[in-house]
């Protein structure tokens, strides 16, 4: 079997090094330390965020879709292929290296879905995004982790604590939808959800687009227009730990 080559590294504000290598002519990994965070092999539950997402919308005019977390294009692409022409999709991607990647070395797995009219690409904490984003999207998706423990940068533990889950159910339009990819399941975070205020369904989907691989985690958390004023407690179940994709 061929061996790994690191084509590419990228720092990580806080610390910590993301690296891109490839083997062979068409398999990528993107990896932090021992943990690979995607590889191009395993679309099937990237995919299935933006697919649940939009299924769980219905059709809306003029859909506003905010993707935290660009990696490489999986929840992108799907999305395109499922919104209408009138969709605005923006791609919050903290890490610029992640971008020359998708246009560079990773182009051929994008497949052009970056010069989409429907796209635009936010080299911004999609924390900020979230906050100023007031009635603003109609579903947020978030895969800018291993899951709702911060894994990546430090700082994305606000966007799952209770402050950040209220962040976004207030920049959600009535009955706007809140997706979440994680690696593998979290009772406290379903809880968190629920005592934020959101109707939640916990979805189980295959790593493999073909149906195969790890049993990842997807969450759709709706809210009632009437929830939108909730206040968030005053501190937060506790998380576990780091998680191997």
């Amino acid at each position: 079997m061929a061996h790994w080559t690191q084509l590419d590294a990228a720092p990580i504000p806080g610390g910590g090094t993301l690296k891109l290598l490839q083997r062979g002519e068409s398999e990528f990994s993107i990896t932090l330390g021992h943990n690979e965070l995607m590889n191009s092999r395993l679309r099937g539950s990237e995919e299935a965020l933006a697919t649940l997402a939009a299924e769980r919308l219905g059709k809306r005019p003029r859909p506003r879709f905010l993707i935290g977390g660009l990696g490489m294009g999986f929840t992108l692409r799907a999305a395109l292929a499922v919104l209408p022409a009138d969709a605005e999709i923006s791609v919050a991607e903290l890490i610029p290296q992640v971008v020359a990647w998708a246009r560079g070395p990773l182009a051929p797995i994008f497949a052009g879905c970056l010069d989409d009219p429907r796209v635009s690409i936010r080299e911004a904490d999609v924390a900020s995004l979230i906050r100023a984003g007031k009635a603003g999207y109609d579903a947020i998706l978030l895969d800018v982790d291993n899951g709702p423990d911060g894994l990546m940068v430090a700082a994305n533990d606000r966007l799952y604590d209770f402050a950040g889950l209220a962040a976004a159910k207030s920049a959600l339009r009535k009955g706007g939808v809140l997706a979440i990819w994680s690696a593998g399941p979290d009772r406290s975070f379903t809880e968190r959800l629920r005592m934020s205020g959101f109707s939640v369904e916990e979805k189980k989907v295959r790593a493999n687009a073909s149906g195969g691989g790890a049993r990842h985690v997807v969450w759709l958390a709706t809210a009632a227009a009437a929830d939108r004023d909730w206040s968030p407690p005053e501190s937060a179940p506790s998380r576990r730990g780091p998680r191997r994709r």
